[in-house]
């Protein structure tokens, strides 16, 4: 495998991140004047609307036969991919490393970096017509479903990069870490049988965690592979093509998502990279060697030493006066023994 080392990730991201984006409320009006720069060397086109008629833009580049289809944001309320996709364009856009040219060789690449730009504009996670596009792949009654469906089967890609946000609670199993980055190869059907197409998938997601050890050593887990008859993901796998399921999640005092932005970009560009170099896709085992994620965070907990009474809490983001506000939202716990705040506030008895 070649893995992309940590000085030419960390040059490049400082390099071409893209300024503009910042923060995790992210909406077309945001991205809607980027699209003009990458004109120069991406074909860049509207290839339909959303519910509420926002424009859905797809980024085209590439003249290799390994077909590559990333998309962000079918969640309006999970951005951080979709900042790292700009990242990459930007790449691409600007720089002549020997890495991009080889993927550009080697690959072409179809991104749809806003799927659900109505969730975006609302900040929550399903489209206009309150359905979750996650949940959407068998009925396909939300255009936007449709819109991906189309040009999943138009394009016909080998692999699939589908881009999301984990909540804070989530650790890397067996320590106190925060899953960071989270893997997934979706099952097929309820055994989760290893089909060749999941280890095919299995074997990207290797190269992607190989080289995030190296830079986040034991922040990376793996996400359930419980099947999901209607799960987009779960039917394009089963479909055959290829799904890489990423989950960027919480980084220690990054409730902004820009350090998890970083090393999503760090996994994209590896796992593309990958692809493009690749003369086989056969060594899947080390993808178990992943630990799971658990479930031990909460944002808050108040700390009372000689009582039984600690008190979690959890950010709830809302819109207010158009803007993002994180409020602290009691939990109800029975007992939050084994749990871990981000944050502890120890009061004295």
């Amino acid at each position: 495998m070649n893995i992309l080392t940590p000085d030419f990730l960390a040059s490049i991201y400082q390099k071409e991140k893209e300024s503009t984006l910042h923060g995790k409320w992210i909406t077309y009006k945001d991205i809607e004047n980027l699209f003009k720069k990458y004109q120069l060397v991406f074909d860049v086109s509207q290839i339909g609307t959303s519910e509420e008629n926002r424009p859905i833009n797809q980024l085209k580049i590439g003249k290799g036969p390994k077909k590559i289809l990333l998309w962000s944001q079918m969640h309006g309320n999970e951005s951080t991919g979709t900042k790292a996709l700009f990242d990459i364009f930007n790449c691409f856009l600007n720089s002549t490393k020997q890495e991009l040219t080889t993927i550009l060789k080697e690959c072409t690449l179809v991104f749809i970096p806003m799927l659900n730009p109505d969730g975006a504009q609302a900040y929550t996670r399903v489209n206009a017509n309150d359905i979750d596009l996650n949940r959407d792949a068998v009925d396909k009654k939300a255009k936007e479903s449709k819109l991906l469906r189309n040009i999943l089967e138009d394009f016909n890609p080998e692999f699939c990069f589908n881009l999301h946000d984990q909540r804070t609670i989530f650790n890397v199993e067996g320590t106190n870490n925060p899953a960071t980055i989270s893997f997934l190869a979706p099952s097929e059907e309820k055994t989760r049988v290893l089909t060749t197409g999941r280890k095919t998938t299995m074997n990207v997601i290797v190269a992607m965690n190989k080289m995030l050890q190296n830079i986040i050593p034991n922040f990376v887990g793996r996400y359930t592979d419980e099947f999901y008859p209607t799960a987009t993901g779960d039917n394009f796998q089963k479909l055959g093509y290829n799904t890489i399921l990423i989950e960027s999640g919480h980084y220690p005092n990054d409730y902004q998502r820009e350090e998890s932005r970083k090393f999503t970009f760090f996994s994209i560009l590896q796992g593309v990279y990958h692809i493009a170099t690749a003369s086989n896709f056969t060594d899947y085992e080390d993808y178990f060697s992943i630990p799971n994620n658990d479930k031990i965070f909460f944002d808050v907990i108040h700390r009372f030493p000689n009582s039984k009474n600690d008190v979690a809490y959890q950010y709830k983001d809302e819109i207010i006066n158009n803007k993002l506000v994180s409020k602290l939202i009691k939990i109800e716990e029975d007992s939050l023994k084994g749990k871990i705040g981000h944050n502890e506030i120890v009061f004295e008895s």
